[in-house]
C-alpha cells in the first residue's frame, strides 16, 4: 500500500484554532495542484462539510468509538486513495477522548493509529514564554505521540510573535506558521455547533478562501508539507464497502453473487439531504450502493414528492428545528413519507430524522408516522452511547450491538404503538427509540462502517416490503 503524506492537526483544547487551521491547510495545498483528503476525527458532521469546499473531495470522520480503533486506519486508506496529502482535523484538545475510556476516540489515539505527525495549533493569546511549557508537555506526555510543529494562533504583534519564537527555541518543536489575531475568520455558531455548509454556501465558500489565504499568508506550506512526508507505512489495506457488505452475511436470495449487485436489478433508497439534514456519513451510500441499492437525494425543505420509484428512505440528522416551519409547509412530502411508512416500507432514522417522523415539533405538524411529540430544550444531551438492538428491525435483528454518538438540544415524548429501537448504557441503563413496521427510529448517530450488515440488512427489507 502506497504510503500517503498525512497530517494531523490538534491543539491543547477547543477553540484554539484547529478547524480554521486544518480547513485553510486543505483549501491551501488544493490550491497548489495537490489531491487533498479531507478527514475529522470524531462524530463531528459539521467540520468536513467546509473541509468537502476546502479540498474538493467528500470529508471522511475516523472514529475509533463509533468504529473501533481497528478500522481508523482502512477507512483513512479508503478516503485517501488517489491522493497527494491527508489533513485529519482532530477533535477537542489532543489527548480528550470517550470520557472514561482512557485514551479511546481521542485526536492522540487516531495520530498514532495513522503513525501521522501531529502539528499542535496553541492560542497564544495570553501568554508569551509560558507557550514552551505548555508544548513541551504535550509533546512529551506521551512518547508514541510525535508532535511536529507548532502553529501559533491569534498573535497580536511582531513582539509577541518575537517572544513565542524565542520561548520556542527550547522547546525542540519547530514553529511552522503564525496566524494573527486581527485576521480570525468569521465563522458563525449556534447551538450544535458551527453552521452547517449548506445552509449558508455563498458565505462558506468566502470563509473557506479567507482561511487558505490566512494560512498561505502565515504558515510555512513545504515545511507542512515535508512532515506529512515523514509519515510512517501503514500496513493495513484500504476499505472497501463491497468487500465489507459481501463479508458482512449470507448471499442475498438470487443467483447472483454478491459482487454482481451492479447487473442486479437496483432497489431505490431515497436519502434525506438539503439545508435541513445535511448529517451523513459518506459510507452509508457508499455500504447502500454496494448492497445493491440506487441511492438517490431528495430535500425535505424543498422537494413536493420522493423520488419516483422509492421502496425505503434513509433519514439522518441536522436542524430540523431550524426549518420546522419549511418543514411543516411541505405538506404532500409530509403525505408521501407517511403512506410509504404506512405500507411497510424501511425507514431508517436518526435525531433529526427522528424528529421529522414525528406527530408534531414545537407546535409544527410534522409527518405523523410517530406517535410522538418532540420539542425543544435548554438542556445539552450528549455523549458516546453503547447499544443493543431490543428486538428485531429492518436494520438489525435482537442482540445487533452497535455504539453511537447523541447530540441534540430536544425531548420526544412517546405515546403508544411502537417498541423501542435500542437498549442504552448512559451510564444508566434505558431504551430508547422506536420500531414500527418497517420504520426504525432513534436519536443515536451511528457509522455503518462498524456494522456493515445493517446496509445489506436494509437493503434486502426494501426488495422485499
Amino acid at each position: 500500500m502506497p504510503s500517503v503524506p498525512r497530517l494531523v492537526i490538534a491543539a491543547p483544547a477547543s477553540g484554539s484554532g484547529k478547524t480554521t487551521v486544518a480547513t485553510g491547510l486543505m483549501a491551501a495545498f488544493a490550491a497548489r495542484g495537490l489531491a487533498v483528503s479531507p478527514h475529522k476525527v470524531g462524530p463531528d458532521y459539521i467540520d468536513p462539510g467546509y473541509h468537502a469546499l476546502a479540498s474538493g473531495r467528500v470529508g471522511r470522520n475516523l472514529d475509533a468509538y463509533l468504529c473501533g480503533p481497528g478500522l481508523v486506519g482502512p477507512l483513512f486508506l479508503h478516503g485517501a486513495r488517489g491522493c497527494d496529502v491527508a489533513v485529519v482535523e482532530g477533535v477537542m484538545g489532543l489527548y480528550d477522548g470517550a470520557a472514561g475510556e482512557g485514551e479511546l476516540a481521542s485526536t492522540a489515539q487516531v495520530a498514532k493509529l495513522l503513525r501521522a505527525p501531529v502539528v499542535l495549533v496553541v492560542d497564544a493569546s495570553s501568554q508569551s514564554r509560558s507557550v514552551a511549557a505548555l508544548v513541551h508537555g504535550f509533546a512529551s506526555w506521551d512518547p508514541q505521540v510525535r508532535v511536529g510543529g507548532v502553529i501559533l494562533n491569534k498573535v497580536a504583534s511582531d513582539r509577541h510573535e518575537e517572544l513565542l519564537r524565542e520561548a520556542l527555541d527550547s522547546a525542540g518543536v519547530p514553529v511552522l506558521g503564525v496566524l494573527r489575531r486581527v485576521a480570525q475568520v468569521d465563522t458563525p455558531s449556534r447551538h450544535l455547533g458551527l453552521v452547517p455548509v449548506a445552509e449558508r454556501r455563498a458565505a462558506a465558500v468566502e470563509a473557506v478562501a479567507a482561511m487558505a489565504a490566512q494560512v498561505a499568508d502565515g504558515c510555512d506550506l513545504d515545511a507542512l508539507m515535508a512532515l506529512a512526508r515523514s509519515a510512517g507505512a501503514l500496513s493495513c489495506a484500504a476499505w472497501d464497502a463491497a468487500e465489507a457488505s459481501a463479508l458482512s452475511g449470507p448471499r442475498p436470495q438470487s443467483p447472483d453473487r454478491p459482487n454482481d449487485a451492479g447487473r442486479r436489478s437496483r432497489v431505490r433508497v431515497a436519502i434525506s439531504g438539503g439545508p435541513a439534514f445535511t448529517f451523513s456519513y459518506a459510507e452509508h451510500a457508499e455500504l447502500l450502493t454496494a448492497a445493491g441499492a440506487e441511492v438517490v437525494p431528495f430535500d425535505p425543505v424543498r422537494d413536493e414528492q420522493l423520488p419516483d420509484g422509492t421502496r425505503g428512505l434513509v433519514i439522518g440528522g441536522g436542524f430540523p428545528e431550524v426549518y420546522g416551519a419549511e418543514l411543516s409547509a411541505n405538506e404532500p412530502l409530509r403525505k408521501a413519507v407517511a403512506a410509504l411508512a404506512e405500507a411497510g416500507a424501511p425507514v431508517a432514522a436518526e435525531c433529526a430524522g427522528l424528529l421529522y417522523l414525528c406527530r408534531e415539533l414545537d407546535g409544527r405538524p410534522m409527518c405523523g408516522v410517530l406517535d410522538a411529540s418532540a420539542r425543544m430544550s435548554e438542556r445539552l444531551t450528549l455523549g458516546y452511547r453503547d447499544a443493543v438492538a431490543v428486538g428485531d428491525s429492518s436494520l438489525a435483528v435482537a442482540g445487533t450491538r452497535m455504539r453511537g454518538h447523541e447530540f441534540h438540544r430536544t425531548v420526544v415524548e412517546p405515546g403508544s404503538g411502537a417498541s423501542p429501537a435500542w437498549g442504552v448504557r448512559t451510564p444508566r441503563r434505558r431504551v430508547e427509540g422506536f420500531v414500527q413496521q418497517g420504520v426504525h427510529a432513534s436519536y443515536l448517530h451511528t457509522h455503518w462502517a462498524s456494522q456493515p450488515g445493517v446496509a445489506r440488512r436494509f437493503v434486502e427489507r426494501c426488495r422485499t416490503s
